[in-house]
C-alpha cells in the first residue's frame, strides 16, 4: 500500500475515528482531559506502527499528562482498537502531543490584538490631520 493512496487516507481516517471514540467513551483514567482530540494519525504502510498526535485544550502540564495517561493505557486502546476495527495487524500506538489549537488560539490572539492597534491608530489619524491643516 503506498503512503499517500486513497485506501492509506481511508484507514487513517477510520483509525482515528475508532480511537477518538475509544479515548472519549472507555479510558476511565482520570488524568485523561475532557477536551482531548486526536488530531491526527499517521499508520505505516505495512499497519506495523501507528502514530497518534493528541491535543488537549488546557495547559502544557494537562496535555503531558493526557499522553502520558494515554501512553500507560496502550495496552488497552490497542485491544479495543483490534475488537473494532478488522485489521490483519494491529498497529503499536504511539502517542504524541500536538499543540497545534493551541498554538492557533495564539495567533488567533496576536493578530486581534494588532487589528485593534490599527483599529485606535486609525481614529486618531484625522485628528492628527486636522491639527495638521489648522496650523497651516
Amino acid at each position: 500500500m503506498k503512503k499517500h493512496s486513497i485506501k492509506h487516507t481511508r484507514l487513517n481516517g477510520e483509525v482515528q475515528k475508532e480511537l477518538s471514540n475509544i479515548i472519549r467513551n472507555e479510558v476511565k483514567d482520570p488524568r485523561v482531559g475532557l477536551m482531548t482530540s486526536v488530531t491526527g494519525v499517521d499508520c505505516a504502510t505495512d499497519l506495523k506502527t501507528c502514530k497518534v498526535y493528541i491535543s488537549v485544550l488546557g495547559s502544557r502540564e494537562e496535555l503531558s499528562g493526557t499522553v502520558d495517561a494515554l501512553k500507560r493505557a496502550e495496552g488497552f486502546i490497542r485491544s479495543r482498537l483490534a475488537r473494532n476495527l478488522n485489521l490483519r495487524n494491529t498497529p503499536v500506538l504511539t502517542f504524541l502531543a500536538d499543540d497545534s489549537i493551541g498554538y492557533g488560539v495564539k495567533m488567533s490572539e496576536m493578530i486581534d490584538h494588532v487589528i485593534s492597534e490599527d483599529e485606535a491608530a486609525a481614529a486618531l489619524r484625522p485628528k492628527e490631520e486636522e491639527e495638521n491643516d489648522g496650523q497651516a
